[in-house]
């Protein structure tokens, strides 16, 4: 009888306690199957570039080591369920000392040889005097280009002023991987 009663008397507890507990549990399984890979290329704003101008800056194709990284991780390409890219970073590698107040806008776009190219992170109204500026990662899914052997970024910058210089700028990647074990 008294189990009969707490169970009446908490009817909503347990099947909340049991969802909660189940939610909390996948989060866990997740983070334990989540990993991160990093890539690194750069790029070169040519000195006389006008300001308040749309400019497009080749890079060269970005080579992947997706299936080692995923081998690394205990999984496989075909077991991995999501790539977002987490985070997107530009940093002035030369000339020293110089920041991104020549920059106004800029935008980073990702394609292969077999994909449709998709944005892949922008920044805006980057503030005076930065020295490493971090785009706002795309939403997208991405798991169909760094899953690739190799993928190809397209830049587009507006800067605020002329550069009499030319500059060099790092661009920094890091994708979060979900995958299943092997």
């Amino acid at each position: 009888r008294d189990f009969r009663k707490m169970i009446r008397r908490n009817r909503y507890f347990f099947p909340l306690f049991f969802s909660v507990a189940g939610m909390l549990s996948c989060d866990k399984v997740d983070e334990l199957l989540t990993f991160r890979i990093a890539d690194e290329t750069t790029f070169r704003v040519e000195s006389s570039v006008l300001a308040n101008l749309p400019l497009e800056i080749p890079t060269p194709d970005i080579t992947t080591n997706s299936s080692q990284d995923f081998e690394n991780n205990d999984t496989r390409a075909d077991l991995v369920r999501d790539i977002r890219l987490e985070e997107l970073g530009l940093t002035v590698t030369n000339p020293a000392g110089k920041n991104f107040d020549f920059l106004k806008s800029v935008f980073i776009y990702i394609s292969t040889s077999t994909s449709s190219e998709i944005e892949l992170a922008s920044a805006e109204n980057i503030p005076m005097g930065a020295t490493r500026v971090l785009l706002t990662p795309t939403k997208e899914k991405l798991d169909q280009f760094v899953k690739a052997s190799s993928y190809k970024l397209r830049t587009r910058i507006v800067t605020r002023e002329t550069l009499t210089q030319d500059v060099d700028v790092r661009v920094s990647l890091q994708f979060k991987v979900t995958a299943k074990p092997l």
